[in-house]
């Protein structure tokens, strides 16, 4: 998905002069398309992401758009202040972009794992917080962020990430995506954990569960409508993300139902517990020792609705 993202970003920049890229010592591999098409509008301000994110939002408010870029916690904990006090309090036109969000840097361990990300952006005045489940939403997405006046928090994949949606899709921000349709449950996702929800869906669809599947792209602002639709339509809501379930897409979603005072039968959240991840190993395997396989994923709900 990252080399997607910086592609679509480069076919932008050549119409567009505002769009500058602005680095803390990341990217080789992916960014030299970038620097060598605009040598004057790429800088890399070396391994100092406080200072990368200072330098962005001056360079927005001259009129540009600047674009952070690094792995998983690096353009965002590392410089809350700066995004908080600097971006976000100016409404700023910097967009903010992680690779590898949730575990996807899973044996590099706790330190490059973006796992309470969605939290914390959130929660930040100004802020949209979008994460996109394949390249369809990936595409879309990096043209809704440059569109977009203000700041924006793109959580990107790492890569090899399957599809999960069929052909084309009509993207909206903040407009939920239904990738199928069910009556005895929703689920709600948001990023790659996508892929393994939906065949998650097509395990139980074989059991006789019928289960809706319904992408969150944008947890902020989030698709209200959708969300309070399903719970009235289905039996169940079940959120699934790859972050800690404090503050994250399962927070969102039961904020908005309690403030509709839509209540559903049954109600699920699956996530990571309230621990630092501190088993390393592959993505694949980190998946399925906090429950977010597609198996395991499948059994949950199976007990929920039992």
């Amino acid at each position: 998905m990252r080399t997607l993202f910086n592609k679509v970003l480069v076919d932008i920049a050549k119409k567009d002069k505002r769009i500058w890229m602005i680095l803390a010592d990341i990217g080789y591999g992916e960014i030299e398309p970038f620097r060598d098409a605009f040598p004057d509008r790429w800088f890399n301000c070396g391994v100092a992401e406080q200072n990368m994110t200072g330098v962005a939002c001056g360079v927005a408010m001259e009129g540009n758009i600047a674009i952070t870029y690094s792995i998983a916690n690096f353009p965002t904990l590392r410089c809350l202040e700066q995004i908080r006090n600097d971006v976000c309090y100016h409404n700023a036109n910097v967009k903010i972009v992680i690779i590898g969000g949730g575990l996807a840097y899973g044996p590099l361990g706790v330190s490059h794992q973006a796992t309470e990300d969605i939290a914390i952006m959130r929660a930040l005045p100004n802020m949209v917080v979008f994460c996109p489940c394949d390249f369809a939403e990936a595409d879309a997405g990096v043209h809704a962020m440059i569109a977009h006046r203000g700041p924006f928090y793109y959580r990107c994949g790492y890569k090899k990430e399957p599809p999960v949606h069929k052909g084309k899709i009509a993207f909206q921000l903040g407009k939920a995506i239904q990738v199928r349709d069910g009556t005895d449950a929703t689920i709600f996702f948001t990023g790659t954990i996508g892929n393994q929800v939906l065949p998650a869906a097509e395990a139980l669809e074989k059991r006789g569960i019928h289960c809706r599947v319904v992408s969150l792209h944008t947890v902020k602002p989030i698709d209200r409508k959708a969300i309070v639709k399903a719970a009235r339509e289905t039996g169940a809501i079940i959120t699934v993300e790859e972050h800690q379930l404090q503050g994250g897409l399962g927070s969102a979603v039961s904020e908005v139902l309690c403030d509709e005072g839509v209540m559903p039968k049954k109600f699920l959240r699956i996530g990571l517990p309230d621990v630092y991840v501190s088993k390393v190993g592959t993505h694949e395997w980190l998946l399925n020792e906090y429950g977010l396989s597609t198996p395991k994923i499948a059994a949950s709900i199976r007990k929920l609705l039992q």
